[in-house]
This record gives C-alpha cells, structure tokens and sequence, in this order.
C-alpha cells in the first residue's frame, strides 16, 4: 500500500486485507513497527488482539533496529531505475508495482539460501533446494574436476522466526553512545 500520508485506518486496512489475503492463521503474526501514531493507534492494536498477533516496536531513540527493513530500503534506494525523485503518487506506484515484484518473485536472496522471498513464503523452499542439488550432483558426476572443493552442497536459509531479527551487532554504537547489545 503506497498513500499520501499514514493513519491509523489506513494501517488497520492494510493489515486487515494482508492476512485474508496471505490466509494468515489466528496467533502467527507478529508486526514489527516503529513507534508513529498509525502503529501505535488503538483501531490497529484492537486489529492484532483480535487476530491473535502480536507486535513488537522499535527501541526508541534507534531508527535502524530492523535488518530487514533496513536491507530492504538500501535495495530499493540503490536499484538502478530508483529515481531521485517521483512526480506523483501515481508515479511512485507504477515505479513500485514492478519493483517489488521484481524483488519477491525474481531476486535470489542470499540470506534466503539464494531463493526468492515467495518462494520461502509460500513454503517451496525446500523442492527449489532439492532441484538445485539434483542438478549438482549431476554435473557433479559428469564433471567432478569442476568441483575443486568435492560435491557442492547449496546453503538453506536461516531459520529465524519472522520478526525476530538479530539485534546484536559488534562494533556499533546506539544513540547516546551505548552499545547496540540486543537480547
């Protein structure tokens, strides 16, 4: 959903529609936010007590505690069609559109064992990674000098349960100078 501005309704809608759509099942979201008014309005914590989620929020003060998202918006913003400005709302849509798309259902992740985010959303990973290790093995067998390091073995992807990301990070510093040391 791309909108002019957030809201609370807006937010409510959108997740709303999103679990129907994804069929997801009572008790299994989780909904990592930042702390603006939309995610914290009580129309969108009703919505999540309703559907048995849950949902966990940035720390305050730490605009950058979601990897995900984080990762996300360096692909988007360095994507060579990314444009440095949009001329409209209908413009950024039809940017958008193909974007992600092109990011769900084309793009090998490698944090995602090299396999696209529908493909592990919607459970196929491990076919994919199977298929991948036949044709391994066959060229594996036809040419083992390829192979300097002996049979290939393709990486699955982390498990990690959807909004649980790994806050811990080395070296780095949290506003006001402590250290970004996560649970």
């Amino acid at each position: 959903m791309m909108a002019e501005r957030e809201s609370a309704e807006l937010a409510e809608a959108f997740i709303a529609e999103t679990c129907a759509q994804e069929q997801i099942p009572a008790k299994q979201l989780t909904i990592h936010t930042d702390r603006g008014n939309a995610m914290t309005a009580k129309c969108v914590a009703q919505l999540l007590c309703d559907l048995g989620g849950a949902k966990t929020h940035s720390r305050p003060h730490v605009s950058d505690d979601n990897p995900f998202s984080e990762a996300q918006f360096t692909t988007v913003k360095y994507h060579p069609t990314y444009p440095e400005r949009f001329g409209s709302l209908a413009d950024a849509r039809a940017w958008a559109r193909p974007f992600f798309a092109w990011y769900n259902h084309a793009q090998h992740h490698t944090a995602l064992g090299l396999l696209t985010p529908a493909v592990v959303h919607h459970g196929q990973g491990e076919r994919v990674l199977a298929a991948r290790q036949a044709v391994l093995d066959a060229a594996y067998q036809a040419h083992p000098e390829w192979f300097v390091r002996g049979a290939p073995h393709p990486s699955a992807p982390a498990r990690r349960r959807s909004g649980q990301p790994n806050f811990r990070r080395r070296g780095r510093r949290r506003q006001g100078g402590d250290s970004a040391s996560g649970p």
